[in-house]
């Protein structure tokens, strides 16, 4: 090694260490700006207040702008896909690079779940509460946490090596996330030149579990829908004409049933599995026992499907009935019902895409309605599955940065859910390389009432992050 060489390691691993204490010390500065965020109950939503998203982004431009490195902060709007109106406020930072270093893109999103019933939870769902090792609250993790993360990073990194980066920075906080992120595409395009990167940080996934760390490399796409299924024209004494007389439910019940086989696998022809392939293997260690304590079922249910848990859930199909408008208990009277609505959940295997999974399901259900029952299929949306290229340099930074950063050797894993808006980044930027971390370990309940953050966890992503962004202010962008 010449001593030139010797010189720049120093003064990388000078660096690095001036990072590990800026993330230490600043590390509660990042619990209470979460804490803040999380605060603002900013669902996107249509049935909710938007002041709040509005107020959300105010917040996250503030803590931006905070960081003294940014040539601008501004929020924007853009034009749903389908036109006619704007899209939830996005909060849009930009550093230019200089002297050849690469650009780096950190999203994550402000927006937020709705919280469902207040009783289900422990604590309120807009009050951040530390219990034990975790910060409890809606959006703790799922995803103020990566926007905290990416913030905190930043300001470690400033610390350690001066705010007179070289590395060009864009941070792109999206505000309707949890909503499809219906104005996403557009957003990109009216941003084009402001979001260009060459590495594009997406924190909104899970780590393998608390003290293993995770990058994402394969996620299933996915379609939602509404159904409508009709037999009436009124309903009617289910006395005077039940028996006889098919009813909206019956028909509803029925036809739902065919989406699943006696195994509770998937049976729509045309939806399609695939093997993890190269570059894509399954880790080892994960078995029923973890999925039923990960998933929380009850005691004597059993998993469904068929192959390995992890090829279940990160390379097959799944259709889930997630929400049903017909009349409630409480206003239950006895007639035959005319009409019910449900809403259909399709998670899309890696290499289907989206469309040609909504074909599929479309035809199966349309093929299958029991007793001449009328269907309406409305408020569809798409989103395309994706896999990771894992063969650039970005990936082999960024494990390295995580397994410095936590102590272990980074998991590459897939995802169960969806992130549909990864399909659009590689299709406006080809280019970039895409890195799909996370602050979520398998106990965040993300989605669900008493969503979690586990604060160890953060703090290891923080690093990480920060790590990650020390090594590319070194970097060429060739």
């Amino acid at each position: 090694m010449t001593e030139a060489a010797a010189e720049q390691d120093r003064s990388i691993d000078g660096v690095e260490d001036a990072v590990r204490d800026a993330v230490a010390a600043g590390f509660p500065a990042a619990v209470a700006d979460l804490s803040r965020l999380v605060r603002i109950p900013s669902v996107s939503w249509d049935a909710f207040d938007p002041a709040h998203v509005v107020a959300s982004a105010e917040a996250v431009a503030e803590l931006l702008r905070g960081t003294g490195v940014f040539e601008s902060v501004r929020i924007f709007r853009s034009e749903v896909a389908a036109g006619g109106k704007d899209g939830q406020p996005a909060v849009l930072a930009t550093r230019k690079a200089r002297g050849g270093r690469p650009t780096v893109l950190l999203y994550a999103h402000h927006d937020v779940q709705p919280p469902g019933r207040d009783e289900d939870w422990e604590s309120p769902p807009f009050e951040p509460t530390i219990r034990g090792d975790r910060l409890y609250g809606r959006g703790a993790a799922d995803d103020k946490a990566g926007v905290v993360a990416h913030i905190a990073a930043i300001r470690a990194l400033v610390e350690a090596a001066g705010p007179d980066l070289e590395l060009g920075l864009a941070v792109f906080i999206e505000g309707e996330e949890e909503f499809g992120s219906r104005s996403f595409k557009n957003f990109l395009l009216d941003h084009r030149e402001e979001l260009a990167a060459d590495v594009i940080v997406v924190a909104d996934s899970d780590n393998w579990d608390e003290r293993t760390p995770a990058l994402t490399t394969a996620l299933r796409g996915n379609v939602t829908f509404k159904l409508t299924v009709r037999t009436l024209e009124h309903a009617s004494h289910s006395g005077m004409f039940g028996g006889a007389v098919p009813d909206a439910m019956l028909a509803a019940v029925a036809l739902l049933a065919t989406l699943h086989d006696a195994e509770g696998a998937v049976a729509v022809p045309r939806l399609t599995s695939r093997d993890a392939g190269p570059g894509h293997a399954e880790p080892p260690g994960y078995d029923e026992a973890r999925l039923e304590e990960e998933a929380a079922l009850l005691e004597g249910v059993r998993p469904i499907g068929r192959g390995s848990i992890l090829s279940r859930l990160w390379w097959q199909p799944a259709i889930t009935v997630t929400g049903i408008d017909a009349p409630t208990v409480a206003n239950a009277s006895n007639t035959l019902v005319p009409e019910v609505t449900v809403r259909v959940s399709v998670r899309v295997a890696p290499g289907q895409r989206a469309a040609e999974a909504f074909e599929a399901v479309e035809r199966h259900l349309r093929e299958r309605a029991p007793f001449g029952a009328r269907l309406s299929i409305h408020d569809v949306d798409l989103g395309d599955p994706f896999l990771v290229d894992t063969g650039g340099w970005a990936v082999a930074e960024a494990k390295a940065a995580l397994r410095d950063a936590w102590g272990a050797e980074t998991v590459e894993m897939g995802i169960g859910g969806s992130i549909p808006f990864i399909a659009d980044l590689v299709e406006v930027f080809p280019r970039a390389q895409i890195l799909i971390t996370g602050v979520e370990d398998p106990d965040s309940r993300a989605h669900s009432p008493n969503e979690s953050l586990h604060l160890g966890v953060f703090r290891r992503a923080i690093l990480g992050e920060a790590l990650l962004l020390s090594r590319l202010t070194a970097r060429s962008a060739d």
